[in-house]
């Protein structure tokens, strides 16, 4: 065994929990105390501010710049009432994090001093060098100005001593740089076009807003164990690894026992989640070993993407105080689950009503028939789109692997309201339209409770699935920035909704009534969308050719799939939320990264193949060809002896020699597609002909480890990396 691997395994075995000093107080007493919300605005801002300030959040309003100058002062003084020396423009660059650049609360005071001082130009927007990161073409090195801008519907909140105002980040010409801009225009979008569409039912709704409760699965792995294995450190996956004996094939780790040293870093994040204002609710194992959850209380759309970008961020922190490393890449070990980021969604009213759950009359149940229609209708027309949403280099390892949706789009509805659906297409407006209640199911033992019944069953092998008052999208990757879902779902939702108004206002004009052009447009569209409607099994193969059958997009090439961003339909969809200038842009960005990812993996394992593994196996066989030769030395029988010893060599320099030969081959393969210029032809290169090495060098070096010995072997194995101790 090499000596980083052993002095890593040694240390992993021997890791004790740290103990979390918990707070005296409950969680209700201490939630958001680092939050400037609703709370420490009131307390610190003037009535006449806070009125003004929540009209502009509350309403869409702009935020007036002789407020923002008020509310810099409140939030200066809350802020230097915590501890707080600097503050930041935190926003989401196109990078899946986020980024913020740290200042000091100080000025020359005039008289040789400092005071401390922030203004609400400070507050209102800054200037970071918007050509320093990934702008597809809008900025250039020569083009540097970009402006963060404050987002007061996300409150501030201070990590440290730095005080985090939320911001949008756009370039010097307007072209949005971010995750941001593109989520709040298409929660406008879907604001203005699904109000219009409720009042045919509820005069009264003034506002619709957007609802998300991500459920965030990620791998923890010891810190030492990790830093024995170069791939893991800068790809974020294994590279290579042979499966261990056991994985997840008992199912018995999924909702298991928390290890006792995970349990304390959760116990650690909750506290520091809490604190941050984040409503986590829900923490467990998930299917493979060292694989977990938490998920938090559904939020507005906004602020919950801000959550998980900011609730990513902290894990990180309190992993390694806690001797672990965090991993969010979908597919960090072969062989056994991935992680997803389920994006549940729902549309709400200002009045408190849920547009996606069944009603208990006539009027709310034609009104959730409406939206779940248009939404089927949406879904069916931007199918390709939204799997561009979602698909990434990383992505593209969990998707259709037998554990995660397929690179397909389609949504499970479940038979109850499918069978709603169906009646109602052969249905006329005098018909009742019935949607059960729960239904009960009495198990004949007395101490335990009748359990009630949805009206769906769950389908986990559906990319976009309905759960009982909400969709959950479940194809979203577990590294990526949840708003380029949403910000795509949103802005197809929205556009459908004002296609459908139009419609029936049409058919209203022509001297129909309210509910008859309803009841011919929705059942237009419930024939028009059939084709996404699927309750069966998603990773059959048998869907795949159904889906084709039916239209559906299923490309499997990420680079390819980046094409429909920028259809004329896609374009249409995205027209009040991304340009089509911002739309190739943001294509080029995709195209880029995902050239790199590839390219960095195949750098790792390349030296990683040439330079650690292929030395090792040699030197493992310059053992056996020193064993072969002493029994030569001894015996005229050493070739019967030696047959195990023979045949081991034999096959060391077999996949020896297939690891170097296709590493170079590789390693052309990749110079040759570093000449492209066009960075969609070299994505789609190195997609077709410098990624599919990946897989065939690491089949030899899997078979080299379970014949080198396990005392030579360099690296730290699955057995060792998946199993918490």
């Amino acid at each position: 065994m090499s000596k980083l691997r052993f002095k890593a395994v040694a240390a992993a075995s021997n890791r004790k929990p740290v103990e979390v000093e918990k707070p005296l107080k409950k969680t209700s007493e201490y939630y958001a105390e680092k939050v400037f919300n609703r709370s420490a605005m009131a307390k610190f801002l003037s009535k006449d501010t806070y009125k003004k300030l929540m009209d502009a959040i509350d309403n869409g309003k702009t935020v007036d710049r002789n407020i923002a100058e008020h509310v810099a002062a409140g939030m200066r003084m809350w802020a230097l009432e915590n501890g707080v020396t600097h503050y930041t423009h935190w926003f989401h660059p196109l990078t899946e994090g986020s980024a913020e650049k740290h200042d000091a609360f100080v000025e020359h005071s005039g008289q040789g001093g400092m005071i401390e001082e922030f203004s609400g130009k400070l507050l209102a927007q800054q200037e970071p060098d918007a050509s320093s990161f990934p702008s597809g073409g809008l900025r250039n090195t020569f083009e540097a100005r970009g402006y963060s801008a404050w987002d007061a519907a996300s409150p501030a909140f201070i990590i440290g001593d730095t005080l985090c105002i939320p911001t949008i980040f756009i370039s010097y010409t307007g072209e949005a740089l971010d995750y941001k801009t593109p989520l709040l225009r298409s929660l406008s979008a879907v604001d203005k076009a699904a109000t219009a569409v409720v009042q045919y039912f509820n005069k009264d709704v003034k506002k619709v807003h957007s609802n998300l409760g991500w459920e965030q699965e990620y791998f923890l792995v010891d810190e030492d164990l990790y830093a024995a294995r170069p791939d893991l450190v800068l790809t974020g996956r294994t590279l290579m690894g042979h499966e261990s004996a056991k994985n997840q094939q008992l199912e018995d780790h999924y909702f298991g026992a928390i290890p006792e040293r995970v349990l304390k870093f959760m116990e650690e994040l909750e506290y520091e989640a809490y604190a941050l204002g984040i409503p986590l609710k829900t923490r467990h194992n998930e299917v493979a070993p060292n694989q977990f959850e938490l998920a938090p209380i559904y939020e507005e759309c906004n602020l919950a993407v801000d959550h998980n970008v900011l609730i990513m961020s902290v894990m990180d922190k309190v992993a390694r105080r806690h001797s672990f490393r965090i991993l969010f890449h979908e597919k960090p070990f072969k062989g056994i689950n991935g992680s997803g980021k389920h994006n549940n969604w729902s549309l709400g009213t200002d009045t408190g009503i849920n547009l996606l759950s069944p009603g208990k009359d006539q009027v709310e149940n034609l009104r959730f028939i409406t939206f779940i229609v248009n939404i089927l209708a949406a879904v069916y027309k931007n199918n390709g789109m939204l799997k561009a949403s979602i698909s990434s280099a990383t992505n593209a390892h969990r998707l259709g692997a037998n554990e995660a949706p397929p690179a397909i789009i389609s949504v499970f509805l479940g038979t109850e309201v499918s069978d709603i659906l169906d009646k109602f297409e052969s249905s006329s407006v005098k018909d009742a339209i019935v949607v059960d209640n729960k239904k009960q199911i009495s198990l004949g033992v007395g101490q335990i409770p009748e359990i009630l019944l949805d009206n769906t069953d769950r389908n986990r092998t559906s990319p976009f699935a309905f759960t009982g008052n909400r969709f959950e999208f479940r194809a979203v990757g577990s590294s990526a920035n949840c708003a380029s879902a949403m910000t795509a779902l949103n802005a197809s939702v929205a556009e459908q909704l004002v296609e459908f108004k139009k419609e029936v206002d049409t058919l209203i004009k022509a001297g129909k009534s309210k509910e008859e052009a309803l009841y011919e447009v929705l059942k237009k569209y419930i024939k028009y969308s059939r084709s996404i409607r699927f309750n069966g099994n998603g990773y059959s193969d048998e869907w795949k050719v159904e889906a084709a059958k039916r239209g559906l997009d299923c490309e499997t090439s990420v680079p390819v799939i980046f094409d429909t961003y920028t259809t004329a339909q896609s374009v249409k969809t995205f027209e009040n939320v991304l340009s089509e200038v911002e739309l190739h842009a943001r294509n080029e960005v995709k195209w880029e990264m995902y050239t790199k990812k590839i390219q960095i993996e195949s750098r790792v394992l390349g030296d990683l193949a040439l330079n650690h593994i292929i030395p090792v196996a040699i030197n493992y066989q310059s053992l056996l060809i020193t064993n072969v030769a002493k029994l030569k030395e001894i015996s005229d029988k050493y070739k019967e002896l030696g047959a195990e010893q023979l045949r081991l060599i034999e096959k060391v320099s077999s996949h020896v020699n297939a690891i170097n030969a296709k590493v170079h081959e590789m390693i052309d393969a990749r110079k040759a597609a570093n000449a492209i210029e066009n960075e969609r032809e070299k994505a789609v290169a190195y997609h077709d002909s410098v990624a599919p090495y990946l897989d065939g060098i690491r089949y030899h070096i899997d078979k080299l480890e379970l014949i080198v010995d396990n005392e030579m072997w360099p690296l730290a194995k699955y057995r060792e990396l998946l199993f918490i101790r």
